[in-house]
C-alpha cells in the first residue's frame, strides 16, 4: 500500500483545512508543524516511511511561513543522508490575495523536494480560465505547479470555498495515484 504524508503550517486554520482536503483525497497522514515550528512525536518518522510527501505553508510576505522554514531548515538531517531521494513530492499554499506572490511559495516548497532528490508533481489540472468561469470553479486560481486557495484575511476557515478545497481534495488524489503507479511497477 502506497504511504502518504502531508507535512504542513497553518497559522489561522486555512491551511490546516486544505491540508485535510489534500489528506482526504490522497488517503494520506496528517503531520502538522506547530506553532513553534516543530514535528509531533513520530513525524519525522512518518515522512521517512511515506512513498510521497506532500508540503504545505500559507504564503505570508512571498514565501512560507517562518515555522515551515524552519522544519525545512531541520530537514538537513535526512538530505545529508538522502533519505527521501526519489521520493514523490507536491505541494500547496493559501493566501489572502488572488496572486498573493504563492507561486513563491510553491518555488520553494519545489526547491526543497529537489534538495531532497524527489520528483515533483503537479495538479495535473487545466485552469477555469473562460469568461463563463466562476471563481468557485476547480482550479479558478489557476495553478499548475501546485494547489493554490484564496481566502479574504477576513474570512473564516469555515468560508473558505467549496472549489478551492475541491482543489485540494482532487489534487492529494492525483498525487497519491502517480505514489501508486510508481510503487507498483
Amino acid at each position: 500500500m502506497t504511504k502518504v504524508a502531508v507535512v504542513f503550517h497553518s497559522g489561522y486554520g486555512h491551511t490546516l483545512r486544505m491540508a485535510q482536503a489534500v489528506a482526504q483525497g490522497a488517503g494520506a497522514q496528517l503531520v502538522a508543524i506547530d506553532a513553534e515550528g516543530n514535528l509531533p512525536e513520530g513525524g519525522w518518522e512518518t515522512l521517512g516511511a511515506a512513498d510521497a510527501i506532500i508540503m504545505g505553508s500559507p504564503t505570508y510576505m512571498g514565501s512560507v511561513s517562518w515555522q515551515f522554514k524552519k522544519f525545512a531548515d531541520a530537514s538537513s538531517k535526512p538530505w545529508y543522508s538522502q533519505d527521501w531521494k526519489d521520493k514523490l513530492f507536491a505541494g500547496f499554499t493559501n493566501s489572502a490575495t488572488m496572486n498573493g506572490d504563492k507561486h513563491s511559495t510553491l518555488h520553494y516548497l519545489f526547491t526543497l523536494a529537489m534538495q531532497h532528490s524527489g520528483i515533483w508533481v503537479g495538479t495535473g489540472m487545466m485552469p477555469n480560465n473562460s469568461k463563463a468561469a466562476q471563481r468557485n470553479d476547480l482550479n479558478f486560481v489557476g495553478s499548475s505547479a501546485g494547489a493554490m486557495a484564496q481566502t479574504p484575511s477576513d474570512a473564516s476557515v469555515a468560508e473558505m470555498l467549496p472549489g478551492d478545497l475541491e482543489t485540494a481534495r482532487q489534487f492529494g488524489q492525483r498525487v497519491a495515484a502517480v505514489a501508486g503507479r510508481l510503487h507498483y511497477s
